[in-house]
């Protein structure tokens, strides 16, 4: 026997009376876990069912890292130029004003100086939404300041990297500034201040030839993935089947590459521990 019994066929809605499902509702993993998003949210973007870890930009970094979410953004104003006139697709000077559009971001990284469980450090974070986190001249000019910054403030600097490489569309100037973040890194080290560096996911190309494999202590979130070329290419190149698991962070932990996995809940407490013991400082 049925649940119910339709008494009228040919019941239609007319289609202005429809109602869509509001979009950003629910969150889907890639392991087919279904998350409720203001959930997920609350969870700082970790899914409660699987631990996957969703990618978020600087803005949700600096409210994790920074106390009370108040800080100091140093260049916020620092945009790209198209000295190159380069064209693919479309040409670099529209892909600039599109993309700073769509995403509200200046570039591909933000510079912020504020206070974290009670004490200052600077902390350069990577937006992966602007043109994939890709290295371009201000890039460079802005992680170069920020180095600066703590240096002249004496202050821990702390590099969160999320990025596809160099951007192409700068062409050399672009690459170089892989030795310019890495000479002012060792300058960093000259003054003997810390540098915590985080990988999160994807962090590739020139970012890991560079200032993203040299911290005192590297660290990434659970399943990020980093390497320098991609799995296909080093296949390829190598003539070999690549291991489980190759380039994600636990594989790199395993190999010497990272020192710790942390938790993004456990991200503020952690690299302050870090920042603490390099210090020689009470533990907070």
């Amino acid at each position: 026997m049925a649940w119910f019994k339709r008494h009228e066929k040919g019941i239609t809605t007319p289609t202005e009376d429809k109602m869509d499902v509001p979009k950003g509702l629910w969150y889907k993993s890639p392991t087919g876990k279904i998350i409720d998003a203001e959930e997920l949210a609350r969870n700082l973007y970790v899914s409660p069912e699987d631990d996957f870890h969703v990618r978020i930009g600087s803005e949700t970094y600096f409210e994790i890292l920074f106390d009370n979410n108040e800080f100091v953004e140093l260049d916020k104003n620092m945009t790209s130029k198209d000295s190159l006139h380069f064209v693919d697709t479309k040409k670099y000077s529209d892909r600039l004003k599109d993309v700073t559009s769509k995403t509200k971001l200046n570039d591909a990284v933000r510079t912020a100086v504020g206070k974290s469980k009670g004490k200052e450090l600077v902390v350069c974070c990577m937006d992966f939404a602007f043109i994939g986190g890709s290295i371009g001249g201000v890039v460079g000019e802005k992680i170069v300041r920020g180095i600066d910054h703590a240096i002249q403030n004496k202050l821990p600097f702390v590099m969160i990297s999320k990025s596809g490489g160099a951007r192409m569309m700068e062409a050399a100037f672009s690459l170089m500034q892989l030795a310019k973040t890495s000479v002012k890194l060792v300058q960093l080290a000259e003054a003997k201040l810390p540098y915590i560096s985080l990988c999160t996911d994807p962090t590739t190309g020139g970012t890991t030839a560079s200032y993203a494999m040299l911290g005192d202590i590297n660290i990434s979130e659970p399943g990020a993935l980093i390497g320098f070329a991609g799995p296909r290419v080093v296949r390829d190149t190598t003539g070999k089947d690549l291991p489980d698991g190759f380039q994600t962070a636990e594989f790199l932990l395993e190999h010497g590459f990272l020192d710790f996995i942390s938790p993004r809940k456990e991200l503020k407490d952690n690299i302050n521990l870090y920042i603490d013991l390099i210090q020689n400082n009470d533990i907070r």
